[in-house]
């Protein structure tokens, strides 16, 4: 179970350093927009965004990992 928790937080790294490598600049730009949303619609997209992360997960467990 360790295993997968480190290798988990290994790829959410590599993804995280692959779109700031590639594109430094829309990192800039998406953090301005979030900086325009309201406290309320970054709630909403945090948990959205949590949603869709458990559910990948439960996918990943079914499909046997």
């Amino acid at each position: 179970m360790t295993a997968i928790v480190v290798m988990a937080i290994g790829l959410a790294f590599c993804f995280e350093g692959l779109v700031f490598a590639l594109a430094p600049f829309r990192i800039e730009q998406a953090l301005e927009a979030l900086r325009d949303l309201g406290p309320e619609a970054r709630r909403i997209i945090g948990l959205a965004v949590l949603a869709a992360g458990v559910a990948l997960v439960a996918l990943g467990r079914a499909l046997g990992a």
